[in-house]
């Protein structure tokens, strides 16, 4: 097994050893992006002179015996929706295609303070809007189990990478879903943490608890890896509290027998295949015989599609109505879109929205106190074409707008409790399906336990494991990912802005 193929914790634990160089991982990751990168364009703006020099401070840090940050000589990939100092930022916005932050976003800066290398950004669908990563900028990312197939978004990039083993651990961040999605397509694993865990001083709204950043990983214990680095106080971020790294890891142990498991294949009002859903019955049957509990759950949600088209719009106009008024030819399909949904609402609109997505998270909190994990699926369909800017149709329903198709994960948004979403095998396309694993609010250790304790009891079968690509299949380059053009080019070197607001 090359370098690149062992996990995050495994690298970590060797680098600690002195039996790695963070130098010659480096130099693994950066060879091996160079190999298999031009067949899914995952990654997009590179930092590798520097990431280089930084792993050779790294190893000299290593063999001076000093104390070592969790995340001590790990590359890492930042999701192209957060700044990174004197690294192009651009947000998948041709606005912003010369945009050099002078500064990181916080996120980074721990995640730096914690041994983490920036390495390079990933790819994302334009001011993230969308879980189709393609963009004017650096064009489309494929599945890497199908380059012709979407890969997610808007955290596409950095799933995409994970599953190729381009990088040990990557960011992300999540408004309807931008995490749980590419996690679920791309087979690795994606965790949105309850709101308030870890810090976002680009947060335009600082009082909003519906867009979050978080880790992703190619396994449980790598994501909690990660999020134990990603914690921690943040004075420009009013909801951040203190968080003690060591809750999250090393992991809990958690006794599956005594697990509880209440699940459903769409809350009572998602639209899902007939495929997804029998795939996901599978799923559930695997699990009901090693738990203590596993039946149906029935929610009863009003009209979570227009509480969340509401408080969506709501972060849209706080992050783009300059730009909307302004230069709005510079915006995506998607954002303008959403600013048109905007326009509409009332005042009356938003205190109503407000008060539904009340009602749903008080539903979620009477289901967790019965239930340790609420399981549903994370997408409704198989991926679909990268070249179709979203799924249209669902299970032969019309969708109301682009991101309609995305119910499953935005009606757990708009409850805002800690979810993961977990790769359990293939669905019957033969492509990554992903199971959505809820729990208690603030309860985000207990999620990271006991999804790991299913991994585990899932890994020795290959219907029910991680899946992995035919990496002999990417061997070719596919130039086609980088021809997307949606808008004439326009050059400017942009502002720092909270695009993180518009992730999916």
């Amino acid at each position: 097994m090359s370098l690149p193929e062992l996990s995050a914790v495994e690298l970590r634990r060797l680098i600690g050893a002195r039996q790695v160089s963070p130098v010659e991982l480096m130099d693994a990751c950066i060879e091996r992006i160079d190999a298999l990168n031009p067949a899914i364009n995952a990654i997009c703006a590179t930092d590798f002179e520097r990431a280089r020099a930084s792993a050779k401070q790294a190893e000299s840090a290593v063999m001076r015996g000093e104390a070592l940050g969790p995340l001590h000589g790990l590359p890492l990939g930042v999701k192209d929706l957060q700044a990174t100092k004197d690294l192009l930022t651009t947000y998948g916005n041709i606005g912003f295609r010369s945009n050099v932050p002078d500064q990181d976003n916080s996120l980074i800066t721990r995640l730096r303070s914690a041994g983490a290398i920036v390495t390079a950004k990933t790819n994302t669908p334009d001011m993230g809007a969308g879980a189709n990563t393609r963009n004017a900028v650096w064009g489309a990312t494929g599945n890497p189990f199908n380059p012709t197939l979407n890969a997610g978004g808007s955290s596409g990039g950095s799933a995409a990478a994970l599953a190729t083993d381009l990088l040990p651990i990557c960011t992300g961040s999540d408004t309807g879903g931008s995490l749980r999605i590419p996690a679920a397509l791309c087979g690795v694993v994606g965790m949105r943490p309850s709101p308030g865990m870890i810090g976002n001083n680009a947060r335009a709204l600082g009082w909003s608890v519906i867009s979050v950043l978080g880790p992703m990983g190619r396994d449980v214990a790598d994501t909690a890896l990660l999020y134990s680095a990603s914690v921690g106080r943040d004075a420009m971020d009013p909801l951040v509290f203190p968080n003690d790294p060591k809750k999250f890891w090393p992991l809990q142990q958690f006794d599956l027998s005594k697990l509880r498991i209440g699940y459903t294949e769409d809350f009572g009002v998602c639209i899902v295949d007939q495929k997804i859903r029998r795939t996901f019955r599978k799923r559930i049957e695997a699990l009901s015989s090693l738990v203590a509990t596993c039946e149906p759950i029935e929610f009863k949600l009003g009209d979570p599609d227009r509480a969340f088209d509401i408080l969506r719009a709501e972060n849209f106009v706080s992050s783009f109505a300059h730009t909307y008024r302004t230069a709005p030819e510079t915006l995506g399909p998607n954002i303008r879109a959403n600013m048109e949904i905007a326009s509409a609402i009332t005042l009356a609109d938003r205190a109503w929205a407000h008060l539904e997505q009340t009602k749903v998270t008080r539903q979620f909190a009477a289901a967790t106190e019965k239930y340790d994990l609420i399981l549903s699926p994370v997408v409704p369909v198989t991926a679909f074409p990268w070249t179709e800017l979203y799924a249209a149709q669902v299970d032969g329903q019309t969708m109301r707008n682009y991101y309609h198709w995305l119910g499953l994960t935005y009606v757990v948004t708009l409850a805002t409790n800690p979810t993961i979403a977990l790769p359990c095998g293939t669905d019957e396309h033969g492509m990554p399906f992903g199971l959505q694993m809820s729990g208690r609010l603030f309860g985000d250790d207990q999620v990271l336990a006991a999804a790991h304790a299913i991994e585990q009891a899932f890994k020795g079968d290959s219907t029910l494991c991680r899946p992995k690509p035919d990496l002999k299949a990417l061997q070719v380059a596919r130039p086609e990912l980088k021809s997307i053009v949606t808008h004439p080019p326009i050059y400017g070197s942009g502002t720092a802005l909270d695009a993180s607001a518009a992730a999916v």
